[in-house]
């Protein structure tokens, strides 16, 4: 009874332990080229951008384009902690988090009481103002960025990493604060109406993203060992938004796809990274006319949706033996 109850997580935990194994052996035995391990790293920082991403946009319903920002305080913040002060790795993580979740505070207090263009245009200035403010302070190296930083990344902390993310992204979306910032997604109007403080779990969710941002900022800066300024810039954002409505505003599952089908896409386009930018333009226009909601919409993709598959293309088999 105790593991029919809990097979489905017993099911996940074995899948992800399978997976883990067989990308592990192919690192260490080679099998991976240490250009598809880079790729590799940047998939797993992606998706945490764009799930955390996902979390404001999709499921809460606000439209930020500060994502590039709360990105950079983290990766400095962290990369501070283990170039400068000499302290380890996982007081860096705990450090550019916070950093980015105090960031968001000050952020999303004054800008979420916007709506639509206007907090977008908001975010984007906080994006730009934090890439300023860094290219003109000597303790972090200026233009130049801050480097020294110790390369301490490997699969399994990228692993750990975007596991913890997503788990972290699912419960609160499955508690009631996430019942509240869906609510507040239908319609804020009659959210507050039922006593529901629209304010606070905007705020909240804004927190939560731009944390995970952090993480994700802390992560970069610890695979590269050297991080400048211009590498979060808006383009930064404006790739993890194509990840994001790819993959489905709303859907875990579709943040996870986007990041990975659009990590794997610039990989093979850097020979020609002047098309890069031009198939993101394809890819949002493309989205925007034949599939508004992204591949999977608000939908997950479950166990139960690999059993009704399974029946679909065994009921297909049958019919084909019939014939």
């Amino acid at each position: 009874m105790i593991l029919k109850k809990y097979s489905t997580s017993i099911t996940i935990c074995l899948a992800l332990a399978l997976f883990f194994t067989i990308v592990q052996l192919g690192i260490s035995g080679g099998l991976i080229s240490g250009y598809w391990v880079t790729n590799l790293y940047l998939m797993g920082i992606n998706i945490i951008l764009a799930a955390s991403l996902n979390l404001i946009n999709g499921f809460t319903g606000e439209f930020s384009l500060g994502h590039a920002g709360f990105m950079a305080v983290g990766a400095f913040t962290g990369g501070i902690v283990t170039a400068n002060l000499g302290l380890p790795f996982p007081l860096a993580v705990a450090a550019g988090m916070l950093a980015a979740a105090i960031a968001g505070v000050i952020v999303g207090l004054p800008t979420l009481r916007l709506r639509g263009d206007y907090l977008a245009i908001a975010t984007l200035g906080f994006g730009e103002i934090v890439r300023v403010v860094l290219m003109n302070i000597d303790y972090v190296g200026g233009a130049s960025g801050l480097m020294g930083i110790p390369e301490v990344v490997s699969w399994p902390v990228i692993f750990i990493s975007v596991v913890l993310s997503l788990l972290l992204i699912r419960n609160f979306i499955c508690s009631s604060h996430g019942r509240a910032c869906l609510a507040v997604r239908e319609n804020d109007v009659a959210a507050q109406m039922m006593g529901v403080n629209i304010t606070y779990y905007k705020v909240l969710a804004f927190v939560i993203g731009a944390a995970l941002a952090g993480l994700a900022g802390v992560l970069y800066a610890h695979y590269y060992s050297i991080i400048q300024p211009k590498e979060f810039s808006f383009m930064l954002t404006f790739d993890v938004l194509v990840m994001v409505m790819v993959g489905g505003l709303g859907s875990l599952t579709g943040s996870v796809v986007g990041a990975v089908l659009l990590t794997i896409a610039s990989a093979f386009l850097q020979a020609i990274p002047e098309l890069r930018m031009v198939l993101y333009a394809v890819l949002l226009i493309a989205a925007a006319v034949f599939r508004p909601q992204g591949l999977f919409g608000e939908k997950e993709v479950t166990l139960q949706t690999f059993k009704r598959w399974g029946g679909v293309f065994s009921g297909l088999a049958g019919h084909k033996q019939a014939d």
